[in-house]
């Protein structure tokens, strides 16, 4: 099981707990990616590291699956470039209108009912 997983410095570096050695592999768009590293730190505990290939940094998202055998067991996320930084900016906008609607909503209810 996956239990954790950051980005630093150009890799990608996760936490799986199991009682033997994972087979894992990581697939960007049906693609395995090499450089994979399983190291055990004991205890059923063992720490992946993968470097990120340059060349799939891009605008828009990226998304990489960590699979065994054929099964995806978690999965790590790139977001990046401008024209995304719209689209999220656009998303914040309306969920600030429609927590605006809800609050509003809320104080009037409390007024009619006394609360």
């Amino acid at each position: 099981m996956l239990e954790g997983s950051r980005i630093a410095a150009g890799r990608w570096e996760g936490l799986w707990t199991g009682t033997v050695e994972p087979g894992l592999r990581v697939m960007h768009q049906e693609r395995e990616l090499p450089g994979l590293a399983c190291e055990a730190l004991g205890g059923g505990r063992w720490r992946l590291s993968l470097p990120i290939p340059v060349e799939l940094l891009s605008d828009g998202v990226q998304t990489f699956l960590l699979r065994a055998g054929d099964d995806t067991v978690g999965h790590f996320t790139l977001v990046s470039g401008q024209p995304l930084e719209a689209d999220l900016r656009a998303e914040l906008d309306l969920l600030r209108a429609e927590l605006d609607l809800l609050k509003r909503a809320f104080r009037r209810h409390c007024v009619e009912t006394g609360a």
